[in-house]
């Protein structure tokens, strides 16, 4: 088993908790025109000209949709179902390319990552720069997610350690984070 493969699974999936659409798109454009990917069948659907098409359109539609006001609400709650699924594929699909790991253990992983990422955006995040600033830093917060979505799922792919290491770097800055807040009360 390759774990820079799994490596790579966790941060593409990590991303698609953010944008479902982008590292869907990286990783089909990737296997199109390089050798970084190669998908195997079904995934290789991934890689036509319809499926990127679809997923330019769509990707799109979310980087408009998130950038209006009570619009990005709405978007927000239906990715909710979307992004944990791009995340099960995109997993399975990038696992599958890279190791030998279970395909149901694949799409598991992929929606439990993806979702938890949705999750903390969705429901923590999003309500809180809300909150905080009258709705006025959605659109900055919006764009600056998209753009670590389309870093995270090139990182993921090229140097799938790194993401590895940012990902632990966030999360024990959150759970510090939580931690201290915990003390102060």
């Amino acid at each position: 088993m390759d774990v820079l493969g799994i490596f790579s699974a966790f941060g593409l999936s990590a991303s698609a908790g953010l944008n479902a659409y982008i590292p869907l798109l990286v990783v089909a454009l990737l296997a199109r025109f390089t050798d970084l990917i190669k998908l195997k069948a079904p995934w290789d659907a991934l890689a036509s000209w319809w499926i990127i098409g679809i997923l330019l359109f769509l990707s799109l539609i979310e980087f408009f949709a998130d950038k209006f006001p009570a619009v990005n609400h709405v978007n927000d709650i239906i990715q909710s179902i979307v992004r944990p699924t791009a995340g099960a594929i995109v997993f399975a699909a990038s696992a599958n390319v890279l190791t030998d790991i279970s395909p149901i253990l694949s799409l598991a992983c992929g929606l439990f990552v993806a979702g938890g990422v949705n999750a903390v955006k969705t429901f923590a995040i999003r309500p809180a720069v809300t909150a905080t600033t009258a709705g006025a830093g959605n659109v900055p917060v919006s764009f600056l997610e998209d753009v670590l979505s389309t870093i995270v799922s090139v990182l993921s792919v090229i140097l799938p350690i790194l993401i590895v290491v940012l990902l632990i770097i966030v999360i024990g800055w959150w759970i510090s984070r939580k931690e201290s807040q915990r003390t102060r009360v």
